[in-house]
């Protein structure tokens, strides 16, 4: 079973995206996602060690994505079973992002396992996605984080959908309050805007990170900034590459940071500006992989300098 001090216990959905296929108007591909099962897919293809604690239904939906988990080296021990349908997700894709439409109710995809006892085994857990505000998800998602808390690094990405079946006063509520319990948050400009609409996001994350945070903002084609507690902010420019999709890329850049953050020896936090530069310009060019790609499963660069002198070759290599 995975777990020990490098590996990510990784809460949430595992579902169904159906996405337009260019050049076929009105034809919708199904693809596997879902934001905790893209970080667990990113994390194992990066060489970390990924349990997802999720649940999979009992169609074929849910086969495909068994075997998509599996394949990348994902650990399912801990995944729950049901035979409820797989939950789905309709991609609209736009110039100002991605939107979706969810097909949720019902689903053997927000009905989580109860998994705060093995918390402890892991160095860090992750928890983020539809499943941090989806009933009855959503109470096993807070139960985790409190625990992880005690016993391990709790990282939170809260990714704030819009969509007419998630009430957005009780999920902003609710990302608001994992991101109190966490220990890094890493979340975009949008959704920074969307948590704390009366501030800068700049000005909300140096707050997150006054309190003793490691704060992560995605600024998309602006680059990325990394808020550390005692420091001033280093930024990154992204990295520049044609773009076929950005599905999934917030979800790479995720995977990234908590594939670096695992070779420092104990998740360190208070980084220095060097480590913190290092780290963001690892996770631009894992996130710009699956920007240049269809598809949401990232590619390690070929030669990317981790924490320690170690190097990590390319997948597949």
């Amino acid at each position: 079973m995975t777990g020990g001090p490098q590996g990510v216990l990784v809460l949430g959905e595992a579902l169904i995206d159906l996405v337009p296929v260019a050049g076929e108007p009105g034809l919708l591909r199904a693809q596997p996602g879902g934001a905790p099962a893209n970080v667990a897919i990113g994390l194992a293809r990066l060489g970390g060690q990924a349990a997802f604690a999720g649940t999979l239904g009992g169609d074929g939906f849910a086969r495909t994505l068994e075997r998509w988990l599996t394949v990348a080296g994902v650990e399912l021990g801990l995944c729950g079973r049901s035979d409820r349908p797989t939950a789905l997700a309709v991609a609209d894709p736009g110039e100002a992002g991605n939107g979706y439409h969810f097909h949720l109710q019902d689903t053997a995809t927000f009905r989580l396992p109860d998994r705060t006892a093995d918390v402890a085994r892991f160095g860090a857990v992750y928890v983020g996605g539809l499943a941090a505000v989806v009933d009855p998800a959503a109470r096993a998602v807070l139960a985790t984080a409190h625990a992880a808390t005690r016993h391990s690094l709790l990282v939170v990405d809260p990714n704030v959908r819009e969509d007419r079946t998630i009430g957005p006063e009780r999920s902003l509520g609710r990302l608001r309050e994992l991101c109190a319990l966490a220990h890094v948050v890493k979340a975009s400009d949008e959704d920074v805007a969307w948590l704390w609409p009366d501030r800068d996001p700049d000005e909300s994350c140096r707050r997150l990170a006054g309190e003793g945070r490691l704060v992560i903002m995605t600024r998309g084609a602006r680059g990325s900034t990394a808020y550390v507690h005692g420091a001033a902010p280093v930024s990154v420019p992204a990295v520049s590459v044609e773009v076929v999709n950005t599905i999934g890329a917030g979800d790479a850049f995720m995977a990234a940071v908590l594939t670096w953050l695992s070779t420092t020896g104990g998740w360190e936090r208070a980084l220095s500006p060097a480590r913190a530069v290092a780290m963001l310009e690892f996770a631009s060019l894992v996130a710009a992989s699956v920007v240049a790609q269809t598809g949401t499963e990232p590619t390690a660069p070929a030669a990317v300098g981790l924490p320690g002198g170690s190097m990590r070759p390319c997948a597949g290599s």
